[in-house]
């Protein structure tokens, strides 16, 4: 089993089953998707059901528990095939984090087994027609009334917006940047609606549409963190998960553009020989598979950093521009070699550069990525947020490495908020289907503790 510096063999064997996956029920459907450009339901529901939300969830709450590297390599691989699905997994992936890092116990315990089966899908709502990435200029309200809050607004381009259970929003409770705060709106509360779709050019198959809320009430048991956090939980989800995450979509997609255009510069035949032994093509050729090898490195690299609980935020930042840019260059590039042929749908290089085009934007164009690794550069970059929440950023890996370190493994992860009694979550996991490990192994988070089996009371 081929595995590199990153990568060990649950990582490989993860990729191996999600890519048998890819190929056999999603490759099947890309022609059709493209053809119907309708939201892709079955297909958005099986991913889920296989536990791949969950990869990142600790196995204490029935995930998968095996962090972020696996996240971008279940991600890579299903965009290889669909940047469709790719987009759909990563966006899901997005809405646990911010129920991970600033959900209370209660919440916690409520959401994450949900998520981890595939029962419930999250997502994350933050962008507004008029404020669009300017956070602090969004206007949707949420306000107090005794035991409830009622929510007044609009979000724009929400991943899976249309397919999604539980929507992590933020509204403005306050003026200022200390007044906004985070919800929780399940998607069947009296004054929520999905409003329209929107046109796509890429990605067909994925939902990046409207929610509306219209005096939509919810209990205060439904926000997240204290009233005014809502700024840390939109900043913090964006930059530990977004990135990385778009950036894994976009590695998927410069995968199958090398894949096709070496394929295709192997079959087509000019002048007597195949063009791939024609200098010219052949440059082209190492270019790409430059760009798609820096590329990965550099996803890999700030998964790895976030999995061991390292200040990364810069890597994550580059992670997102380095994949975008070079999966966008390679695609021009791939069209110079097709010619005429790249305009065709059947041979993909079109959708590739449409999907990759779709991937620029969220989480920050290229340009705001260059705008923070310039701070970074300068020292005057803001608060790091894979430092500040790196114990709960590292949580499922944490956690896996101390289970398999054996029972009398202990180690601090301060942060984790305290977690006791029987596990969050019954019954067999995805996790245990797949990989033989489950919720079972640890029953609690104690005094900011993973507490092994034999010494949970």
């Amino acid at each position: 089993m081929a595995m590199d510096y990153f990568t060990d063999e649950r990582h490989e064997s993860l990729r191996a089953e999600v890519r048998e996956f890819a190929e056999k029920e999603v490759r099947p459907q890309v022609a059709r998707m493209e053809a119907d450009r309708e939201i892709e339901f079955e297909l958005s529901r099986e991913i889920a059901r296989r536990g791949w939300i969950g990869v990142t969830i600790p196995r204490e709450f029935g995930g998968l528990g095996l962090g972020h590297l696996a996240k971008t390599v279940i991600v890579e691989e299903l965009a290889r095939v669909s940047g469709a699905m790719g987009a759909m997994a990563q966006a899901s992936q997005l809405g646990v984090a911010k129920v991970i890092h600033f959900g209370s116990d209660a919440q916690r315990r409520e959401w994450l087994p949900k998520f981890a089966s595939g029962e419930c899908l999250p997502t994350i709502a933050v962008t507004e027609p008029e404020s669009g990435g300017h956070v602090l200029g969004m206007a949707g309200t949420a306000r107090r009334e005794g035991d409830e809050y009622v929510l007044n607004g609009r979000k724009v381009f929400v991943g899976n917006s249309h397919i999604g259970d539980v929507h992590g929003v933020v509204f403005r409770t306050d003026r200022g940047s200390k007044g906004l705060s985070a919800f929780l709106v399940e998607s069947d509360r009296p004054g929520f609606r999905a409003g329209t779709v929107g046109t796509q050019g890429g990605l067909h198959g994925f939902s990046f549409g409207e929610l509306v809320f219209e005096d939509c009430r919810i209990p205060v048991g439904n926000r997240l963190a204290e009233e005014g956090q809502g700024l840390d939980v939109a900043y913090s989800s964006s930059t530990l998960y977004g990135r990385l995450n778009l950036g894994a979509v976009a590695l998927g997609i410069h995968v199958a553009v090398v894949e096709d255009t070496v394929r295709y510069a192997e079959e087509r035949v000019l002048y007597g020989k195949p063009v791939n032994q024609l200098n010219s093509i052949a440059l082209k050729l190492g270019e790409m598979q430059s760009r798609l090898m820096t590329a990965k490195l550099a996803a890999y690299h700030a998964s790895h950093l976030l999995d061991n609980g390292k200040a990364c935020d810069a890597e994550l930042m580059n992670a997102k521009l380095i994949n975008t840019e070079y999966a966008m260059d390679s695609a021009r590039q791939a069209m110079e070699i097709f010619a005429a042929r790249g305009t065709q749908e059947e041979h993909n290089i079109i959708r590739y550069l449409r999907d990759a085009t779709h991937i620029y934007a969220p989480a920050g164009t290229s340009d705001v990525q260059k705008l923070r690794l310039g701070q970074v550069a300068t020292g005057t970059y803001g608060k790091q947020w894979s430092a500040e929440l790196a114990d709960l950023a590292s949580w499922a890996w944490t956690e896996l490495n101390q289970l398999e370190s054996g029972p009398s493994a202990v180690s601090s992860v301060s942060g984790a908020s305290a977690v006791s009694g029987a596990s969050a979550a019954s019954g067999a996991s995805p996790a245990e289907e797949l990989y033989g490990y489950g919720v079972r192994g640890v029953r609690g988070v104690r005094a900011s503790r993973v507490v092994p089996l034999s010494a949970a009371g």
